[in-house]
């Protein structure tokens, strides 16, 4: 069996009979998703100190504004 067939075979397993795609517009996204995101998957350990995107922001704002201030050494 070819590799797209086994595809269509498991979509048609996942696919709810609720799910109604018949008004669906194929891409209709596709040109907004191609532009990139900035979408960051936090580990699990951090979510407890940065609850929302607020407290990331203000965070990495804070760890720039430290190393801008920090001399770099020479290197030897």
């Amino acid at each position: 069996m070819k590799q797209t067939a086994k595809r269509k075979t498991r979509q048609k397993e996942d696919m709810l009979p609720e799910y109604d795609f018949s008004k669906g517009i194929r891409g209709k996204y596709a040109r907004r998703y191609a532009k990139g995101t900035n979408v960051i998957v936090l580990a699990p350990d951090l979510i407890k100190f940065f609850p929302d995107s607020e407290s990331v922001n203000e965070a990495l704002h804070t760890l720039v504004k430290v190393v801008q201030k920090k001399p770099r050494k020479a290197s030897a």
